[in-house]
This record gives C-alpha cells, structure tokens and sequence, in this order.
C-alpha cells in the first residue's frame, strides 16, 4: 500500500518537476577558428614569398532560450587591421506564435535571399554595397506559414559605437554601412543610415526533390549628414530566385539602390562611403547590382570527408553614373565539409572590386577606366565547435 502510494505521489509531482525545470533558461556556448591563406595577383610582395597565411577570426556564439525568450549572439575577433574585436549580431527573441517572432537588437536585416545571396566566402557584390548578411539596430518581424515568408523591420540605425553628437560611424564592424571617408587628410561623406524601415516577402512551392523559391524585398530610410545636419534620404529594391532540384543550387537576384545625401556642396551627390573591417571605400550613389549563384554538392565517404560543395558566384555593379566604371566579381570554389571542419578554397576575380584588385578606395565609386581583372586565390579554414 505504501508503495502504490509512493508511485501514485511521483507520477503526481512528475508535471510539476518538469515544468520547474523548463523554468530555467537553457544556455548554448559555440564558436569557430578560423584561418586563411591568400594569394593575389596585383599584390608584388604576394609573388616574391607566395602569398599570405594567418589567423581570420577567433568567433563566440551563445544562445539561451526561456519559455518564449530567446538569445542570439555572436562576438568575432579579427586581426588588428581587419577591425578587432566586434559584434556580428546580439538579440533578444519573443516567440509570438508558432508561425511568427520578433527579434530586438542588433539583427539581420530582412532583404535577398535569406540568409546567403551566394554560396562562397566572399559573399556576393550586394555584400560590399550593405545589401547582404547586413546587421542593424531595430527590431524586426517574421513570419512563416504554408509556403508564406514575410519579414518587417524598423531599424534606428546601424551598429553604433561612438555616441557623441557629431561623431562619424566607427568602421569597427563586420556588415557594411554607411559612414565616412579620409581624403587627402579632411573627413567627407559624413553620413549615417537613420530610421530605416524594411519589408521583404517570399513564397516556396515543390516537393522535397525541386523546390523554388521567389521573393521581393524593400527598404526605405534616412540618410543624415554630420556636416551640413541636413537629412536625406536613401532606398533599395529587389527581386530574386532560388531553386534547389536534388544537390543542384541556383540563386539570382537584381537588385537597385539610390542614396540622396545631403553632403556640402563641393562634395556633390554622386558617391557615398561605405564603412566596415576597419576601412573604408567610396561607393556609387545610385546602382543596379546583378547576382548569379550555382551549387553543386557532392556526397562522399572519404575518411572524415563527408562532401564537396562546387559552386561560381558572378556578380555585377552597374552603376547609373555614365562617368564611372562598372564594377564586377566572380569565385568560383569548392567547399569541403569534414566533421566540424569546413574549408573553402576559392579562385576570385575582380574589376574595380575593393577585395579582388587594386582598386581600394574608388573600385566601386567612380572606378578606374584602366583597371584589369585581377586574381585573389583564397583558402578558408574553420573549425567550428
């Protein structure tokens, strides 16, 4: 009788035990190193000693969750001349329902194709001009259901650092934004992205085997000038595609944006500074970027080798200024995935590509007239834990 009583208590208090324990937050603690080996062709030095090879990044994630909070975090440490230490994204998530959430901070803005517009390192030219994997402060909506995608964000502004009231946007970061440039010793372009609102809508259909995916994507904010305290303005459309049919990948997009500054006179309207890394480069102020990705995986069973990921990334800056140069990337690689090891090595070209030729400062803004494709080899290695 004492017995049966016993289990009839346990199973009583069972419910209550689990709920107490559901109580606490649950913590995830992840991250990666990373190295990298780099050859360019442009580079003199590079051809002399063959290139390159030093630490990318040492990164931290944490996750945690309570009941319907969540926690995403992820702090990146690169290399003195690459911007040091700095927040990749940091938010804070309410579950609203199973279909949708909100996420508050430091967080993704919702445009392209999610979350990647491309398959290699180097992301793809949207990346350099802020239109992928960019982050900012705001809070965002997301929604999904049946074949349904619809994300909107109203977003202050993009990652600050320095809150004084005149001080130009820190370059310390890892998404591009906009910010400020030094030219022949005087500070120009002193702009920041402020209020920006955002809407992005996409839609799935298929099976498991061929599946696609179309979607479009808006934004529209301001643009203020430390100099002239005069507000502008800035926005950005974009339409895109992404098949999978078995291992094959496709994605492509096209996109168009257009900054109104109000910058001092004698600096004109034509170009914008974008800022991250640690450095900056000018930008032309109004473009249409075009992208272009295809993937293959191939599954192996080759010791710790699982599979190869091959893929070409293409992508194109046409700029709407009839004076400036267009700019242009391709990669094309492979991704090898072994366990928590992931390696990338890509074969890059550029034109007038900050990354991918000599052109630092104007390759994206004016460009130059002269400029040659040039040629970066690259290999990635990460561990991830």
């Amino acid at each position: 009788m004492y017995l049966k009583f016993r289990m009839v208590m346990v199973c009583a208090l069972l419910p209550i035990v689990t709920v107490l324990a559901q109580d606490k937050p649950e913590v995830t603690i992840g991250g990666a190193l990373r190295y990298n080996y780099n050859y360019s062709s442009w580079k003199e030095g590079h051809q002399k000693r063959g290139g390159d090879f030093g630490l990318d990044v040492f990164r931290l994630n944490a996750k945690a969750n309570y009941k319907k909070l969540s926690l995403d975090a992820e702090y990146r440490l690169y290399s003195t001349d690459f911007g040091g230490g700095m927040l990749k994204h940091g938010y804070v998530g309410y579950e609203l329902n199973d279909n949708s959430n909100l996420q508050l901070g430091l967080t993704q803005v919702p445009f392209g194709i999610l979350p990647y517009n491309s398959n290699s390192f180097f992301f793809s030219m949207n990346y350099y001009v802020g239109l992928e994997d960019d982050y900012d402060m705001g809070i965002k909506y997301s929604y999904r259901k049946n074949n349904w995608e619809l994300d909107l964000g109203f977003f202050k502004n993009a990652e600050e650092l320095r809150f004084g009231s005149n001080t130009d946007t820190d370059p310390s970061r890892y998404s591009y934004d906009v910010g400020s440039i030094v030219i022949d010793g005087e500070t120009v372009l002193r702009n920041k992205e402020v209020n920006q609102l955002n809407g992005r809508v996409g839609y799935n259909w298929g099976s498991d085997a061929v599946a696609h995916h179309v979607g479009t994507s808006a934004q529209y904010g301001g643009l203020y000038n430390l100099d002239t305290e005069e507000l502008g303005n800035h926005y950005a459309f974009e339409g895109h595609y992404q098949l999978k049919v078995n291992r094959f990948g496709l994605k492509a997009g096209v996109a168009y944006y257009k900054y109104n500054a109000e910058n001092p006179l004698e600096q004109g309207k034509d170009l914008i500074a974008f800022v991250a890394y640690g450095a900056s480069y000018m930008v032309a102020a109004e473009a249409y970027t075009y992208t272009a990705g295809a993937s293959y995986t191939l599954p192996v069973n080759w010791e710790h080798i699982s599979s190869f990921t091959f893929y070409n990334d293409f992508g194109m800056l046409d700029k709407c200024n009839d004076g400036f140069e267009d700019a242009f990337m391709n990669v094309t690689g492979v991704m090898v995935s072994a366990g928590p090891i992931y390696t990338y090595i890509d074969y890059a070209m550029g034109k007038n590509q900050p990354w991918l030729s000599p052109e630092w400062t104007n390759g994206l803004g004016a460009g130059n007239p002269d400029a040659e494709w040039e040629a970066r080899f690259n290999i990635n290695i990460g561990y991830y834990f």
